[in-house]
């Protein structure tokens, strides 16, 4: 006879029926996409085919247009008693800026004063004259005489007068006036109270409105077959990190500087917003053609640096957004070249890119 071990299965199956089954909860990572806000504030460029090139880089200094300035000299000697402006400030057309104490300006009044009462005499001598002419008692000679005498006088007495306007004579401050002669920037200034004005003093300040100033380049001899008049530069300056400002080499001078050993090339510029001030040192990156090869190319300021690797981030719609490693073959100051990897057409950001890749990343 069979034997048969029952279990009690049915019995197990209700227990474990009845428990509590776990909810499972599936969570969706959310998506990034670029918001509005966040969209306003990137650049999004075509990657394509570019001429292959190596840049020059180059230093410099920023100055003052030379050609578009007003410079001051005295015409008169005496000493600066006042001023009322530093280097740098803007100043308006007539603006008072500087007094001098001058013993030309005490002759020039005395002379004033005595052409005065000469002509006063004068008057009178010539109305006597006439009396005496219709008279019959003085020719008509005399008349003549007297009324020349008294126009060489008032003659003399407006050239002074013209002399003290033209110094800004201020008869109740014994001073003459130094007024801005046009309205700028002072971009250099020789004159401090005290100090002793004579005829071979140099300008006392200059005057510029900075709209356009001059890059001085300095060019070694190892760079020269490479760089020519009218060459097109990108100018930067520590004072506006990854600002790039487009110019033109206008002039290179045909000799050395005999201090700096290197040659003095000139870049004409606009200055918009004024945000270039002389004095400010630059740096010069000229792209030199390397014989016409094309490759495909995308702005060196894309290139995000990151674990030790290139990257860049290829935007294809606000909500995808690639982070790609890249290997350029050349790299220069402006581009980076590729012969695989990037593709002639494709998007990429090179304006804050970083945020976004931190988000990426996060």
């Amino acid at each position: 006879m069979k034997k048969y071990i029952v279990f009690p299965i049915l019995g197990l199956m209700l227990v474990y029926g009845c428990g509590k089954k776990e909810e499972v909860k599936e969570t969706k990572d959310e998506k990034f996409c670029i918001d509005k806000d966040l969209k306003e504030k990137i650049t999004i460029e075509s990657v394509q085919k570019r001429p292959v090139s190596e840049s020059i880089n180059l230093t410099g200094n920023i100055t003052y247009n030379g050609d578009n300035v007003v410079q001051f000299n005295s015409l008169v000697e005496g000493i600066i008693t006042k001023t009322a402006f530093s280097l740098g400030d803007y100043v308006r057309k007539g603006q008072v800026l500087a007094e001098i104490k001058s013993t030309e300006l005490n002759s020039m009044q005395s002379e004033s004063k005595s052409l005065q009462s000469q002509i006063t005499v004068a008057q009178r001598n010539l109305q006597s004259v006439k009396s005496m002419f219709e008279d019959g008692i003085s020719s008509q000679k005399d008349l003549m005489q007297a009324q020349s005498e008294l126009d060489v006088l008032k003659s003399s007495l407006e050239n002074v007068r013209a002399n003290l306007a033209m110094f800004s004579a201020s008869s109740e401050r014994s001073v003459f006036q130094i007024k801005a002669p046009t309205e700028g920037y002072i971009v250099d200034k020789n004159i401090s109270p005290g100090m002793q004005i004579t005829d071979g003093s140099e300008p006392l300040f200059t005057i510029s409105d900075l709209k356009e100033i001059w890059v001085l380049v300095n060019v070694y001899t190892s760079n020269l077959k490479n760089i020519s008049e009218n060459m097109p530069v990108d100018v930067t300056t520590p004072a506006y990190p990854g600002e790039i400002f487009k110019g033109k080499i206008k002039m290179m001078a045909k000799v050395f500087d005999a201090d700096e050993h290197v040659l003095k090339a000139r870049i004409v510029m606009e200055n918009k917003n004024l945000k270039l001030k002389p004095g400010m040192t630059a740096d010069i990156i000229i792209d030199k053609s390397l014989g016409g090869e094309t490759l495909v190319a995308v702005p060196a300021k894309a290139v995000i640096f990151d674990n030790n690797r290139d990257h860049i981030l290829i935007y294809k719609n606000d909500c995808t957004i690639e982070t790609r490693e890249i290997n350029p073959i050349i790299k220069n100051n402006n581009w980076v070249y590729f012969d695989k990897g990037v593709n002639e057409g494709e998007m990429v950001i090179t304006k804050n890119q970083l945020l976004i890749h931190e988000r990426l990343k996060n």
